[in-house]
């Protein structure tokens, strides 16, 4: 584990900075990470046509997502019912449903909550996105994105074991074009 202590500076990330992971299905880049922050990794993702993250559920993590630019459908509630394939569908016991999220929405992720996003239009989407604690997301997004840039569908098996490594229960499959 990366420790912070002994940092006397703070971190200045100018625009078009950090660490870029990408595969077709997004684009990450690290602008703060676990060696920078005991409170949260933040990560600038692009988000393209057609990506959908598939709905899931950490037991320890709690996430914010800004949209910047473009739309997401986004859902962070219980639904009413969890079904297995179509997470846009669900509603919850308050009538809550699923968002289309437009630049300056915030998305606000206590652990145990169910959520999700995806990117229904023809344009890609770009969103700050804060996960607290550090680093898992950071290994998580490494590792993700090197299966997806493997070529051809998601191998999901390989998704899944993953995901059940980073506190990730995943209720409805990731889906990309």
């Amino acid at each position: 584990m990366t420790t912070t202590e002994g940092l006397t500076e703070g971190l200045l990330v100018p625009p078009g900075h950090g660490r870029v992971v990408e595969a077709p299905a997004q684009r990450v880049t690290f602008k703060v990470t676990g060696t920078h922050s005991r409170m949260a990794s933040t990560f600038e993702v692009v988000v393209p046509p057609g990506f959908d993250v598939g709905a899931h559920v950490h037991t320890r993590s709690e996430e914010l997502f800004y949209v910047l630019e473009g739309e997401l459908d986004v859902l962070a509630f219980e639904p009413r019912v969890r079904t297995s394939d179509n997470w846009q569908t669900w509603e919850s016991g308050s009538g809550n449903r699923v968002v289309r999220a437009t630049p300056g929405t915030v998305i606000v992720v206590p652990p145990g909550c169910p959520h999700a996003f995806a990117n229904p239009t023809d344009e890609p989407a770009k969103m700050f996105f804060q996960a607290s604690p550090p680093p898992d997301h950071e290994r998580y997004f490494e590792e993700l994105l090197e299966i997806l840039g493997n070529g051809g569908p998601p191998d999901h098996a390989a998704i899944e074991e993953l995901r059940a490594r980073y506190d990730i229960e995943q209720l409805t499959p990731l889906r990309h074009r």
